[in-house]
């Protein structure tokens, strides 16, 4: 029997002053296997498959069940990687006890080893009980996307004195609440840098500056598959958009000129079958 190599909770945290830790999301079992062969840290099942597989405006509709199949491909395809579920909105807002179902149904049923939540003080409550219950949970706090109509849209947190106060103290509640690691997204690395330093559990950063614990992009977006709009936090190491219209062009235009399927592509009767059949 193979030994049982995927990486844990406390792997991933022994990582903090040691080794940066990395993160990527995914949500297809092809990507999942292609993160874990390259030797990614951590996969973050990511509610943005709202927007980037499934065409909505925004995170918000998308449901537990669409999650759960995206959770399920993913842990198919890695078999090494810390994997972590987005828990979509109103998957844990409306009681403590759908929020520990739904947070039990991605490890029980998709397959996942821990469950990540948006929110700082406010969630506290929530974070502990799913934490009781035995579930490893990853805060979130800065720029929360399900809640970025209440932030004022998509927009950098903590960058005045009140929201800057906030951000420390959001950081420090989810620590306290059982956090494993939390992501601080759209936070001015100043003040990022100040929260990795004062907290024992990892920092992950999505546009918190070069001091987080740990990084984290959205994989459409490193790769160039994405073409909306892109953040100044993003670095685009690929531009598989541009190829991928290419190699479907390619095909087009073979197909059409007959090139395609050639003689190496194409299977062949046998000659007492062709003359059988009088071919």
């Amino acid at each position: 029997m193979a030994a049982y190599s995927r990486l844990t909770i406390p792997d991933i945290q022994v990582k903090k002053g040691r080794e940066k830790i990395t993160a990527l999301t995914a949500y297809d079992v092809l990507w999942a296997r292609l993160l874990d062969e390259a030797g990614i840290d951590l996969i973050l099942v990511g509610d943005s498959a709202a927007m980037l597989v499934l065409g909505y405006e925004d995170t918000i509709p998308i449901t537990m069940e669409e999650m759960l199949v995206f959770a399920k491909a993913v842990s198919r395809g890695a078999k090494r990687a810390l994997i972590v579920a987005d828990m979509p909105f109103l998957s844990y807002q409306t009681s403590i006890e759908e929020a520990i179902r739904n947070a039990g149904r991605f490890l029980k049923e998709g397959g996942c080893q821990a469950v990540k939540i948006e929110g700082g003080k406010e969630v506290c409550d929530i974070i502990k009980a799913i934490v009781r219950a035995g579930i490893p949970v990853m805060a979130h706090i800065g720029l929360t996307p399900q809640r970025a109509s209440s932030l004022g849209g998509f927009k950098v947190q903590g960058r005045d004195i009140t929201s800057a106060r906030k951000v420390l103290a959001d950081a420090q509640a989810v620590a306290e609440a059982g956090a494993f690691a939390v992501v601080l997204e759209c936070v001015p690395k100043e003040l990022a840098a100040r929260i990795t330093s004062t907290l024992s559990i990892p920092t992950i950063g999505i546009g918190a500056g070069p001091s987080c614990d740990g990084q984290i992009l959205v994989l459409p977006d490193l790769l160039g598959l994405f073409e909306g709009f892109r953040p100044r936090f993003v670095k685009r190491y690929a531009n598989f958009a541009e190829e991928g219209r290419k190699a479907i062009q390619k095909f087009i235009s073979e197909v059409k000129e007959g090139i395609f399927p050639g003689e190496e592509h194409s299977f062949n009767l046998s000659e007492e079958i062709r003359k059988a059949l009088g071919l």
